[in-house]
């Protein structure tokens, strides 16, 4: 990289957990004007994986790490509603909306929660499906059925009336106060199928996303809620390449100016 200035700003963000395409696309739309130049995300890569190409080695650890594609498996047809076990009567996958299985109306919500170090600690993952906007709330509390209730009715509450649809959860025990949280919150509450993340892509990919800033083995209890706004704002505010480098924030400020 011939620029010391522009390989340094390249460290920076790849420090800052950036992907290279990333990178490259902030570059290449101006988002750093004092920056007079650009680079393609496939030099990036070639910069980190080489020698003397003007970035510091050991970078890589920042980088995108390929996956498998999870296989589709056909969902089953369920019942709607079942009443056994800790979340009692609830609402299965199958008998949610058909909308909420597309990605055209904002307003429908993928949620989990990702466990730190020793499952001591936890932080409330929920992301829209059509924008992939994210919300974050900590649990200081424990991560038990009361806590999750509170902490998932003020992540709700942020999000405009219109818009609180659906919301999508595994069959953790964490969700056994889910019909308090569709009353308090006004927003319906769906549970997919045993052992099956794929019915939550727009989430489980998400996660890895997060993952960036909240490392696996973290205690998470060390995030206040400053802390993971400041995270929230900038998963939210990534080119996404499933936006035509478009931001989530952008996408879902765009559909809530359009339910007036």
């Amino acid at each position: 990289m011939a620029s010391p200035v522009l390989a340094a700003h390249v460290e920076a963000r790849l420090v800052a957990k950036d992907s290279p395409m990333t990178i490259a696309v902030e570059l290449s739309a101006g988002v750093y004007p004092d920056l007079d130049a650009t680079v393609s995300h496939e030099t990036i890569y070639r910069a980190v994986h080489a020698k003397g190409r003007g970035l510091r080695r050991g970078l890589h650890v920042g980088l995108h790490r390929g996956r498998r594609c999870r296989k589709h498996r056909r969902r089953p047809d369920e019942a709607q509603v079942t009443g056994n076990g800790p979340l009692g009567a609830f609402n299965l996958i199958g008998a949610r909306p058909e909308v909420a299985a597309g990605r055209d109306q904002v307003g429908h919500l993928e949620g989990d929660l990702i466990v730190g170090a020793f499952n001591r600690s936890a932080i409330i993952t929920v992301f829209d499906r059509a924008s992939r906007h994210l919300w974050l709330a900590d649990l200081p509390e424990g991560h038990g059925a009361a806590a999750v209730l509170a902490g998932l009715v003020e992540l709700v509450e942020r999000i405009p009336a219109a818009l609180r649809r659906t919301l999508t959860w595994d069959q953790g025990r964490e969700m056994a106060r889910h019909a308090e949280l569709a009353a308090l919150a006004g927003i319906d509450v769906y549970f997919a199928d045993p052992h099956s993340p794929w019915q939550r892509p727009t989430n489980e990919n998400g996660n890895g996303l997060l993952r960036r800033y909240v490392g696996k083995g973290t205690n998470l209890a060390v995030f206040n809620p400053a802390d993971l706004r400041a995270i929230e704002h900038r998963i939210n505010t990534m080119p996404r390449r499933i936006h035509h480098w478009s931001t989530a924030a952008q996408v879902y400020t765009a559909a809530v100016a359009m339910t007036g």
